[in-house]
């Protein structure tokens, strides 16, 4: 159940009895950001045809807008939830966000699911959309984001949102749920507070699932949409090392959030600063650790790293595929379906 008033929105969708009963997530896959082109179409029928329940589609900048991908995505399916993680509130005014979600939200109504964030400093930086209240604006965005897809008319005169009597004129009959991609307590809170739920970044583990929620505090239903590099193969050992490229980034400062509920944290953190370069980090990893950070191994391994994260009050886990052939990935991943 979402916070919008129940005429003007239809229930996000539940999992499967089997699932619901196993405590098993909706298991999603990730749209990888430097997919060929050509292959963006077939990569999105197969992971229907697989039996995926959504597919998120990401708006790093320097690669392919978030709106764009998700169209494509939505015309070229028949049943697949797409979801956007994340917009940049900073890069896209409002009211015109609102219209380009209403619009895929009318044509492809129940399907589509909106993420929106602070982006990532450097990038809003370098474009010069980093606010001085990252929080403000973004609570702001949201706020206004939400009432102008329910179809109020809108008039705020915030410190970055302002607007006059701004409305859609053809606002959707299913309205699209407003998930946070955030990750500081404040911002998670924040989440709680004024969106249907949350994205939270690779690398979730169970631990940091549960500490993310109880920032979160919310009082009503909350979705919680999970990302993981992972990797899945008859060959547990092959799958362990086919996911370790994927994790090279975690040992940097912003993930240290993801990785301080862990126990091994402080020599996670030991090990990075001893290591040359991302690379070599990735491969000092501990075959332990890596199992944590990621869902991997067999299918059945996978699938048991699924519900831990389900029990933990995941609603939906994005699988990220690595390795030099997504497609490939994308096939060994369905395992676990």
């Amino acid at each position: 159940m979402s916070a919008v008033p129940s005429d003007a929105t239809a229930p996000t969708p539940a999992p499967t009895s089997a699932r619901a009963a196993d405590r098993v997530p909706a298991v999603g896959v990730l749209l990888p950001r430097d997919l060929p082109a050509r292959l963006v179409v077939p990569y999105a029928r197969r992971a229907e045809e697989l039996g995926f329940d959504e597919l998120w589609v990401v708006e790093d900048l320097g690669f392919r807008g978030g709106i764009a991908q998700a169209a494509t995505v939505l015309a070229s399916t028949s049943a697949l939830r797409v979801g956007i993680g994340v917009l940049p509130a900073g890069a896209r005014q409002v009211a015109f966000a609102a219209m380009e979600l209403g619009s895929l939200a009318e044509l492809f109504p129940g399907r589509v699911d909106a993420g929106v964030g602070h982006g990532m400093a450097g990038w809003m930086r370098s474009v010069g959309a980093w606010p001085a209240s990252p929080l403000t604006l973004l609570e702001e965005y949201a706020t206004a984001l939400r009432r102008l897809l329910r179809g109020e008319d809108v008039t705020v005169a915030g410190r970055y949102v302002r607007l006059e009597s701004a409305h859609l004129e053809t606002p959707p009959d299913v309205v699209p749920d407003v998930l946070l991609g955030v990750r500081g307590p404040r911002s998670l809170a924040l989440s709680g507070a004024v969106a249907e739920g949350t994205v939270l970044a690779e690398p979730v583990t169970p631990e940091y699932a549960r500490a993310a929620l109880a920032d979160v505090a919310a009082t009503r239903p909350h979705r919680v949409v999970a990302y993981n590099v992972a990797s899945v193969d008859a060959d547990g050992g092959a799958a362990l090392a086919a996911v370790r490229p994927g994790l090279e980034w975690i040992g940097d400062p912003d993930w240290a959030p993801h990785l301080a509920p862990l126990p091994f944290a402080a020599e996670l953190a030991e090990l990075r600063a001893s290591s040359p370069d991302r690379a070599a980090f990735a491969r000092r990893l501990p075959d332990e650790w890596v199992a944590r950070l990621a869902v991997v191994g067999t299918p059945d391994a996978a699938r048991a790293r699924l519900r831990a994260l389900g029990e933990a009050g995941v609603t939906s886990s994005v699988l990220i595929p690595v390795g030099t052939d997504p497609s490939a990935a994308l096939e060994r991943l369905a395992a676990v379906l």
